[in-house]
């Protein structure tokens, strides 16, 4: 039952207080994780965590402490990861209402983002899920209100059938005078639907490079001249398809101090793709002979915006000195509405020495490495997601289909 306790058993202590002395930083906890007392994780608390089962505990833990360790980076496998993590915990919980579990997916994403604030995709799963919560509630309790004003004589009040209700909710709301809003507290049994839901965001993220990758005939035409910019998988896939209908050639920036573009060429080249290799230096002066640059981003912000690989940004600003179309390949799960105000928003500094050895300075040097850069949306062209093309302008609609308003600044 939900809220139920019993005392950890000699190996779960064990175990866990073995995980907190390896794991610095995931906090401390001075009772064992049944007794009933909250837990801290980077500095926060934790009432519901310790309510689940000891095994959901353990992968819990065992998922922030890669993440603490950076052993899963990258956009794409911390979204995977995190929503199997909130499919593990939805189907584990005996949770009675939405409410319940929607407090749960809160604390669990604010502690999952702790461990790695820039890593925006877990915010931006985080709120998916909480978005998929708040649609199950909604349509079983709009689907119960029909039920009881069908058995009354009396004709629906806002949609005919439940698989239009979602949208007319939604209208409806918006010229609704009242200022009512749902609680999600009435015991409404939608684990399965939730379920589901997730399973499917599952088999979306699974089937994301390839939805990208099928829109490549549209996009790159023959005999074209196209510029990219660092590692990545769905450029990589997008370029690759587009490759077995037409021929082109591309140029890759090596993107350093990371150089990540070195093993993009190779991968493209191996691939029979008419590939060249150029330093960073070159990409004003070879920008002058490209029809379209395709790029990657670590995340798409609310107004359109990215942040991307360092030296995006002046990658962008080239293309659009020479009229060059800026295209981003990026699933929708790296949409995010929050709003970055400046290239440190979303930002943080690597280390010195990828760029200056430290046997090789001589006297104080600051030295400089972000990770990011923020690209503004007139920069960019059009998005290519697992969906279809956006414009940058069209950021703030997905934004609504995919996500709730209060869940923005959770």
């Amino acid at each position: 039952m939900p809220g139920t306790t019993r005392m950890a058993s000699a190996e779960e202590t064990s175990y866990l207080n073995e995980k907190e002395s390896s794991s610095e930083g995931l906090g401390s906890e001075s009772e064992s994780p049944r007794r009933g007392k909250k837990h801290q994780y980077f500095g926060l608390e934790s009432t519901l965590v310790e309510k689940l089962e000891y095994h959901v505990q353990k992968y819990i833990h065992n998922f922030l402490i890669q993440l603490t360790r950076r052993e899963i980076r990258g956009a794409y496998d911390v979204a995977v990861a995190t929503t199997n993590m909130f499919l593990v915990v939805v189907k584990a919980w005996r949770w009675t209402t939405a409410r319940e579990l929607m407090q749960l997916v809160h604390e669990l994403g604010h502690i999952t983002s702790a461990a790695q604030p820039l890593e925006l995709t877990i915010g931006n799963t985080t709120r998916r899920v909480l978005f998929i919560v708040r649609e199950a509630y909604v349509e079983k309790d709009q689907w119960l209100k029909m039920k009881q004003e069908k058995s009354e004589g009396r004709a629906p009040s806002l949609s005919a059938s439940v698989g239009e209700e979602s949208f007319a909710r939604r209208l409806y709301k918006l010229f609704e005078e009242s200022d009512e809003q749902d609680d999600y507290s009435k015991p409404y049994n939608v684990k399965d639907v939730v379920v589901t839901e997730i399973t499917d965001l599952v088999t979306e993220l699974a089937e994301l490079y390839k939805s990208v990758a099928d829109q490549a005939q549209e996009h790159i035409h023959a005999n074209e001249v196209i510029m990219t910019f660092g590692k990545s998988r769905t450029v990589e896939e997008f370029l690759k398809a587009a490759a077995s209908f037409r021929s082109f050639e591309v140029f890759v920036a090596e993107s350093a101090p990371s150089c990540w573009g070195r093993e993009q060429a190779v991968r493209l080249a191996q691939a029979g793709i008419n590939t060249t290799l150029i330093p960073d230096s070159a990409i004003f002066a070879m920008m002058s002979r490209v029809n379209k640059v395709i790029i990657p981003t670590h995340s798409v912000m609310a107004n359109g915006g990215l942040v991307a690989l360092t030296g995006t940004h002046m990658l962008a600003l080239a293309a659009k000195h020479h009229s060059v179309p800026v295209i981003v390949c990026a699933g929708l799960y790296k949409l995010c509405p929050l709003y970055p105000f400046d290239q440190d928003s979303f930002n943080e500094l690597n280390t010195p020495n990828a760029i200056l050895p430290f046997d090789e300075v001589e006297s104080n040097v600051e030295v400089f490495n972000p990770s990011y850069d923020y690209v503004p949306p007139e920069l960019v062209e059009l998005f290519v997601t697992n969906t279809g093309g956006h414009a940058p302008s069209y950021i703030y609609r997905l934004l609504s289909h995919y996500y709730h308003l209060e869940d923005y600044h959770w």
